[in-house]
Parts: structure tokens; C-alpha cells; sequence
């Protein structure tokens, strides 16, 4: 992997530029793993996400291959890039438990869904039966535009470092 610049976004995700991020940590020898840095910013976004779900607010944020989005009724979504896999946070402005398992070398989402943009459109399919819906609120332009973003920032080889694997109980 080549050398990170100071004013780059940082490796970790965290959507900050590495100055403000690792860089400091790693300059005074106590770098924290990036799977530890991802986890604290995953489940902050997670939450905010939720709360502007309970508040049935319009929000979008990109969290390295994650995006977040909640919309007017309350229904709030997480989206990981690399695979197309989709997860809910929150229905009709209620929290939904969050399916991450986690430990000191990993986080593991169980994902629920896949998603596919078509025809300016969300559609998710799920893993347990196959059954494919069309998220008629979420905000596909936006979704559409931090995928092209994504994979013009970072080098295939970063995007498959950032990859976040599904749990057990989620089926390919």
C-alpha cells in the first residue's frame, strides 16, 4: 500500500482527514487498530442514525464503505459498498437491535439483505427467503453518487482491506 498523505482521508474510514485521525496516534507510537477506530465510528453513525430515525428526519452519511440513511417515516438503513449488503437500523422511528458481533480483532455485521441500484431505484433482496423489495424513500441519487465516489478514492486493493464479512448466520 503506497504512503498515506496528510491531507488524504484516512485509511481507517472514519471519514476524516488522517492528519486529524491515525496520524497523531500513529506519530506518538500508540496507534489503535483500525478495526478498534472502525468500530467506535460504526456504532456512533449507527446510533445517530437511529435517533435521527426516531426523530422520522431525512439523513444520508458515508462512513468509509458504509452508508447510513434514514428517512420521513422513521425507517433507517446501513449499506456496506463492497458487497452490496444492507442491514435495517430502525422501522417506523423504533430502534432495531443492531446484528454486530464483535471482538478485539474483528466487527461482523450479519447482514440481512443485498441491495441493487436499478432504474433510479433501492431494491433489497433478502437472504433468508429471497424475497426482493423496492425501497420506495431511500435516497438513491445519493446512494448512487458515494459509490462512485468511493471507488474513485480508494484502490480496489484498500476497498477489499475495508470489506466487512458476514456473520454465520447470514447466507451468500
Amino acid at each position: 500500500m503506497g504512503k498515506i498523505g496528510r491531507n488524504q482521508s484516512c485509511p481507517c474510514g472514519s471519514g476524516k482527514k488522517y492528519k486529524h485521525c491515525c496520524l497523531p496516534a500513529q506519530q506518538a507510537g500508540t496507534t489503535a487498530s483500525p478495526a478498534n477506530q472502525m468500530k467506535v465510528s460504526l456504532m456512533a453513525a449507527i446510533e445517530k442514525v437511529q435517533g435521527l430515525a426516531a426523530e422520522k428526519k431525512v439523513a444520508f452519511q458515508e462512513l468509509g464503505v458504509f452508508l447510513f440513511f434514514s428517512d420521513q417515516e422513521g425507517d433507517a438503513w446501513l449499506l456496506e459498498i463492497t458487497e452490496s449488503d444492507a442491514v435495517q437500523l430502525a422501522k417506523g422511528g423504533e430502534r432495531l437491535d443492531v446484528p454486530i458481533d464483535e471482538n478485539p480483532e474483528t466487527i461482523e455485521i450479519n447482514f440481512s439483505h443485498t441491495f441493487a441500484l436499478r432504474e433510479r431505484q433501492v431494491f433489497l433482496t433478502a437472504y433468508a427467503d429471497k424475497a426482493e423489495t423496492r425501497l420506495d424513500r431511500a435516497p438513491a441519487s445519493q446512494i448512487h453518487a458515494a459509490i462512485r465516489r468511493l471507488h474513485k478514492r480508494y484502490p480496489k486493493e484498500m476497498l477489499e482491506q475495508m470489506h466487512v464479512e458476514r456473520g454465520e448466520d447470514a447466507e451468500a
